[in-house]
Protein backbone atom coordinates (compact mmCIF):
# COMPACT_ATOMS: atom_id res chain seq x y z
CA UNK A 1 0.00 0.00 0.00
CA UNK A 2 1.44 3.52 -0.68
CA UNK A 3 0.83 5.92 2.30
CA UNK A 4 1.33 9.74 2.37
CA UNK A 5 2.62 11.11 5.24
CA UNK A 6 1.37 15.22 6.11
CA UNK A 7 2.74 16.48 9.10
CA UNK A 8 4.90 18.81 10.56
CA UNK A 9 8.68 18.64 8.56
CA UNK A 10 10.41 17.74 12.28
CA UNK A 11 7.84 15.41 12.51
CA UNK A 12 9.24 12.45 9.76
CA UNK A 13 12.47 12.10 11.41
CA UNK A 14 10.79 10.69 14.43
CA UNK A 15 7.82 8.98 13.03
CA UNK A 16 8.90 7.47 9.25
CA UNK A 17 11.17 4.79 11.35
CA UNK A 18 8.24 3.66 13.71
CA UNK A 19 6.19 3.49 11.04
CA UNK A 20 8.30 1.48 8.29
CA UNK A 21 8.76 -1.01 11.54
CA UNK A 22 5.41 -1.62 12.00
CA UNK A 23 4.12 -1.71 8.78
CA UNK A 24 6.74 -3.12 6.45
CA UNK A 25 4.12 -3.25 3.44
CA UNK A 26 4.05 0.32 3.25
CA UNK A 27 5.71 2.52 1.26
CA UNK A 28 5.60 5.80 2.82
CA UNK A 29 6.03 8.94 1.10
CA UNK A 30 5.77 12.41 1.61
CA UNK A 31 4.91 13.49 -1.69
CA UNK A 32 3.55 11.97 -5.21
CA UNK A 33 0.53 11.63 -7.39
CA UNK A 34 -2.61 12.00 -5.25
CA UNK A 35 -3.93 9.64 -7.13
CA UNK A 36 -1.74 6.61 -6.32
CA UNK A 37 -1.98 7.14 -2.72
CA UNK A 38 -4.24 4.40 -0.59
CA UNK A 39 -4.24 6.36 2.52
CA UNK A 40 -3.03 9.39 4.32
CA UNK A 41 -1.49 9.61 7.59
CA UNK A 42 -2.04 13.12 8.79
CA UNK A 43 -1.33 15.98 11.69
CA UNK A 44 -1.94 19.20 11.90
CA UNK A 45 1.26 21.31 10.60
CA UNK A 46 1.19 18.75 7.53
CA UNK A 47 1.18 20.16 3.56
CA UNK A 48 -2.60 19.27 2.52
CA UNK A 49 -4.84 21.36 2.72
CA UNK A 50 -7.24 19.87 0.19
CA UNK A 51 -8.11 16.63 0.10
CA UNK A 52 -9.92 16.05 -3.04
CA UNK A 53 -7.53 14.94 -5.25
CA UNK A 54 -6.51 12.15 -2.97
CA UNK A 55 -9.75 9.97 -4.96
CA UNK A 56 -8.36 6.65 -4.10
CA UNK A 57 -7.66 7.10 -0.21
CA UNK A 58 -9.61 4.66 2.02
CA UNK A 59 -8.43 6.21 5.20
CA UNK A 60 -7.34 9.23 6.59
CA UNK A 61 -5.36 8.30 10.08
CA UNK A 62 -4.75 11.07 12.44
CA UNK A 63 -2.15 11.30 14.62
CA UNK A 64 -3.83 13.65 17.31
CA UNK A 65 -6.29 12.29 19.50
CA UNK A 66 -8.49 15.45 18.86
CA UNK A 67 -9.58 16.07 15.27
CA UNK A 68 -10.98 19.91 15.45
CA UNK A 69 -8.85 21.08 12.96
CA UNK A 70 -9.10 18.59 10.17
CA UNK A 71 -13.17 17.27 11.02
CA UNK A 72 -14.52 20.20 9.56
CA UNK A 73 -12.20 20.59 6.06
CA UNK A 74 -14.89 19.97 3.29
CA UNK A 75 -12.55 18.41 1.14
CA UNK A 76 -12.67 15.61 3.37
CA UNK A 77 -14.68 13.14 2.06
CA UNK A 78 -12.53 10.16 3.01
CA UNK A 79 -12.73 8.02 6.39
CA UNK A 80 -10.80 9.73 9.12
CA UNK A 81 -9.86 7.95 12.24
CA UNK A 82 -8.40 9.58 15.36
CA UNK A 83 -5.51 8.13 17.53
CA UNK A 84 -5.93 5.82 20.01
CA UNK A 85 -2.67 5.36 21.57
CA UNK A 86 -2.26 3.33 24.50
CA UNK A 87 1.09 5.68 25.53
CA UNK A 88 -1.06 8.73 24.87
CA UNK A 89 -4.05 7.17 27.65
CA UNK A 90 -1.14 6.18 29.99
CA UNK A 91 0.62 9.84 30.22
CA UNK A 92 -3.05 11.62 30.37
CA UNK A 93 -4.04 9.38 33.09
CA UNK A 94 -0.50 9.87 35.29
CA UNK A 95 -0.75 13.43 34.65
CA UNK A 96 -3.98 14.04 36.16
CA UNK A 97 -3.61 11.72 38.49
CA UNK A 98 -0.63 13.29 39.94
CA UNK A 99 -2.38 16.33 39.96
CA UNK A 100 -5.72 14.63 41.46
CA UNK A 101 -3.06 13.46 44.19
CA UNK A 102 -1.84 17.55 44.79
CA UNK A 103 -5.21 18.90 45.27
CA UNK A 104 -6.56 16.03 47.72
CA UNK A 105 -3.45 15.96 49.99
CA UNK A 106 -3.13 19.77 50.12
CA UNK A 107 0.53 19.87 48.88
CA UNK A 108 0.57 23.52 48.55
CA UNK A 109 -0.08 24.10 51.93
CA UNK A 110 3.91 23.10 52.68
CA UNK A 111 6.33 25.30 52.09
CA UNK A 112 9.84 25.59 53.77
CA UNK A 113 9.40 29.29 55.49
CA UNK A 114 9.70 27.67 59.55
CA UNK A 115 6.23 27.58 59.98
CA UNK A 116 4.58 23.83 61.13
CA UNK A 117 1.69 23.54 59.98
CA UNK A 118 0.10 20.86 62.23
CA UNK A 119 -2.97 19.17 62.14
CA UNK A 120 -4.31 19.76 58.60
CA UNK A 121 -4.40 15.88 57.78
CA UNK A 122 -6.45 15.35 54.76
CA UNK A 123 -8.81 13.13 54.23
CA UNK A 124 -8.62 9.57 52.50
CA UNK A 125 -8.54 9.21 48.96
CA UNK A 126 -12.14 7.02 49.55
CA UNK A 127 -13.73 10.49 50.66
CA UNK A 128 -12.64 13.01 48.24
CA UNK A 129 -15.08 12.68 45.08
CA UNK A 130 -13.94 13.09 41.35
CA UNK A 131 -15.42 13.69 38.74
CA UNK A 132 -14.02 13.12 35.04
CA UNK A 133 -15.54 15.13 32.11
CA UNK A 134 -15.44 12.94 29.10
CA UNK A 135 -15.61 8.98 29.39
CA UNK A 136 -13.62 8.28 26.16
CA UNK A 137 -10.32 6.28 26.29
CA UNK A 138 -8.38 9.04 28.17
CA UNK A 139 -11.40 9.54 30.65
CA UNK A 140 -11.18 5.74 31.36
CA UNK A 141 -7.83 5.42 31.58
CA UNK A 142 -7.68 8.43 33.96
CA UNK A 143 -10.54 6.62 35.95
CA UNK A 144 -9.12 3.39 36.38
CA UNK A 145 -5.81 4.73 37.64
CA UNK A 146 -7.69 6.76 40.14
CA UNK A 147 -10.08 4.20 41.27
CA UNK A 148 -6.71 2.32 41.91
CA UNK A 149 -6.08 4.69 44.98
CA UNK A 150 -9.06 4.56 46.04
CA UNK A 151 -11.35 7.82 44.70
CA UNK A 152 -15.02 7.67 44.09
CA UNK A 153 -15.32 8.27 40.61
CA UNK A 154 -18.24 10.16 38.55
CA UNK A 155 -17.73 10.21 35.14
CA UNK A 156 -20.00 12.83 32.35
CA UNK A 157 -20.74 11.46 29.06
CA UNK A 158 -23.32 12.90 27.25
CA UNK A 159 -24.04 8.96 25.88
CA UNK A 160 -24.25 7.65 29.16
CA UNK A 161 -21.97 4.60 28.38
CA UNK A 162 -21.16 2.28 31.12
CA UNK A 163 -17.86 2.22 32.43
CA UNK A 164 -17.20 -0.27 34.95
CA UNK A 165 -16.47 0.94 38.62
CA UNK A 166 -17.63 4.54 37.73
CA UNK A 167 -20.92 5.89 38.03
CA UNK A 168 -21.81 7.43 34.83
CA UNK A 169 -24.67 10.37 34.23
CA UNK A 170 -25.29 12.37 31.19
CA UNK A 171 -26.38 14.52 34.03
CA UNK A 172 -24.10 17.92 34.02
CA UNK A 173 -25.62 19.51 37.02
CA UNK A 174 -25.31 16.38 39.08
CA UNK A 175 -21.97 15.42 37.92
CA UNK A 176 -20.39 18.78 38.70
CA UNK A 177 -22.43 19.09 42.33
CA UNK A 178 -20.37 16.40 43.79
CA UNK A 179 -16.66 17.21 42.29
CA UNK A 180 -14.43 18.17 44.69
CA UNK A 181 -11.71 17.58 42.30
CA UNK A 182 -12.98 18.03 38.43
CA UNK A 183 -11.07 16.90 35.55
CA UNK A 184 -12.07 18.32 32.32
CA UNK A 185 -11.48 15.73 29.24
CA UNK A 186 -13.71 16.86 26.84
CA UNK A 187 -13.29 17.03 23.31
CA UNK A 188 -13.24 20.55 21.42
CA UNK A 189 -16.68 20.25 19.51
CA UNK A 190 -19.76 23.31 19.06
CA UNK A 191 -21.52 21.30 22.37
CA UNK A 192 -18.33 21.47 24.66
CA UNK A 193 -17.56 25.22 24.14
CA UNK A 194 -17.26 27.33 26.97
CA UNK A 195 -19.42 24.37 29.06
CA UNK A 196 -17.45 25.37 32.11
CA UNK A 197 -19.04 28.66 32.18
CA UNK A 198 -19.75 31.13 35.36
CA UNK A 199 -23.27 28.66 35.98
CA UNK A 200 -21.26 25.53 35.68
CA UNK A 201 -18.47 26.85 37.53
CA UNK A 202 -21.20 27.85 40.38
CA UNK A 203 -22.11 24.26 40.81
CA UNK A 204 -19.00 23.05 42.16
CA UNK A 205 -19.00 22.50 45.74
CA UNK A 206 -16.75 25.70 47.51
CA UNK A 207 -13.23 24.57 47.29
CA UNK A 208 -13.00 22.22 44.51
CA UNK A 209 -9.97 21.98 42.01
CA UNK A 210 -10.49 22.16 38.26
CA UNK A 211 -7.82 19.89 36.05
CA UNK A 212 -8.38 20.74 32.65
CA UNK A 213 -5.99 18.60 30.05
CA UNK A 214 -8.82 18.26 27.43
CA UNK A 215 -9.42 21.30 25.39
CA UNK A 216 -8.75 25.57 26.01
CA UNK A 217 -11.99 26.35 24.70
CA UNK A 218 -14.19 23.96 27.36
CA UNK A 219 -13.55 26.96 30.14
CA UNK A 220 -14.83 30.94 30.20
CA UNK A 221 -11.51 32.14 31.26
CA UNK A 222 -13.09 34.69 32.67
CA UNK A 223 -15.80 33.22 34.59
CA UNK A 224 -12.78 30.56 35.55
CA UNK A 225 -10.81 33.91 36.94
CA UNK A 226 -13.96 35.20 38.60
CA UNK A 227 -14.34 31.63 40.27
CA UNK A 228 -11.00 31.77 41.92
CA UNK A 229 -10.75 35.30 42.90
CA UNK A 230 -14.07 34.96 45.41
CA UNK A 231 -12.60 31.91 46.49
CA UNK A 232 -15.44 29.68 45.38
CA UNK A 233 -12.79 27.32 43.62
CA UNK A 234 -9.55 26.37 45.33
CA UNK A 235 -7.08 26.13 42.54
CA UNK A 236 -6.83 25.47 38.66
CA UNK A 237 -4.55 23.31 36.66
CA UNK A 238 -4.43 24.37 33.38
CA UNK A 239 -2.63 22.24 30.23
CA UNK A 240 -4.46 24.08 27.17
CA UNK A 241 -5.36 27.22 26.39
CA UNK A 242 -7.55 29.25 23.67
CA UNK A 243 -4.35 30.99 22.23
CA UNK A 244 -1.49 28.26 22.54
CA UNK A 245 1.86 29.04 23.16
CA UNK A 246 -0.66 31.11 26.27
CA UNK A 247 0.25 34.93 25.48
CA UNK A 248 2.69 36.49 28.29
CA UNK A 249 0.57 39.14 29.28
CA UNK A 250 -2.65 36.28 30.14
CA UNK A 251 -4.19 36.88 33.67
CA UNK A 252 -3.41 33.19 33.91
CA UNK A 253 0.47 33.16 34.64
CA UNK A 254 0.04 36.06 37.32
CA UNK A 255 -2.94 34.13 39.14
CA UNK A 256 -1.82 32.40 42.52
CA UNK A 257 -4.63 30.33 42.23
CA UNK A 258 -3.82 29.05 38.44
CA UNK A 259 -0.75 26.33 37.99
CA UNK A 260 -0.05 26.48 34.18
CA UNK A 261 1.33 23.90 32.02
CA UNK A 262 2.75 23.75 28.34
CA UNK A 263 0.31 21.52 26.67
CA UNK A 264 2.07 18.33 27.72
CA UNK A 265 -0.40 16.27 29.29
CA UNK A 266 0.03 13.50 26.74
CA UNK A 267 1.60 13.09 23.48
CA UNK A 268 1.29 10.76 21.05
CA UNK A 269 4.63 8.33 20.91
CA UNK A 270 5.53 6.51 17.80
CA UNK A 271 6.78 3.21 19.73
CA UNK A 272 2.71 3.04 20.89
CA UNK A 273 1.02 4.54 18.15
CA UNK A 274 2.79 3.20 15.36
CA UNK A 275 1.31 -0.40 15.95
CA UNK A 276 -2.15 1.29 16.16
CA UNK A 277 -1.69 2.89 12.63
CA UNK A 278 -0.36 -0.05 11.08
CA UNK A 279 -3.18 -1.91 12.53
CA UNK A 280 -5.87 0.56 10.93
CA UNK A 281 -4.21 0.82 7.71
CA UNK A 282 -4.43 -2.71 7.30
CA UNK A 283 -8.16 -3.30 8.50
CA UNK A 284 -9.15 -0.36 5.76
CA UNK A 285 -7.18 -2.21 3.01
CA UNK A 286 -9.08 -5.25 3.93
CA UNK A 287 -12.34 -3.46 4.26
CA UNK A 288 -12.60 -4.71 8.02
CA UNK A 289 -13.76 -2.01 10.63
CA UNK A 290 -11.08 0.60 11.71
CA UNK A 291 -10.50 1.70 15.27
CA UNK A 292 -11.19 5.12 16.31
CA UNK A 293 -13.69 5.55 13.09
CA UNK A 294 -14.55 9.38 13.87
CA UNK A 295 -18.27 10.44 13.48
CA UNK A 296 -18.59 13.96 11.87
CA UNK A 297 -21.48 14.72 13.20
CA UNK A 298 -20.13 14.66 16.36
CA UNK A 299 -17.43 16.13 15.58
CA UNK A 300 -15.00 12.38 17.24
Amino acid sequence: MRVRFSACPRAWDEWAPALRAACPEMVLQRDGDPAAFDAIIYAPGGDIKDFSPYRNVRLVQSLWAGVERIVTNPTLTQPLARMVDPGLSAGMAEYCTGWAMRAHLGMDRYAQDGVWRNGQIPPLATERPVTILGMGELGRATASHLRAIGFPVTGFSRSGRPVEGVTVTSDLPKALAQAQILIALLPDTPDTRNLMDAASLGLLPKGAWLINPGRGTLIDDRALLDALDTGHLAHAVLDVFRTEPLPADHPFWHHAGVTVTPHIAAETRPETAAPVVAANLRAAMSGQPVFGLVDRSRGY
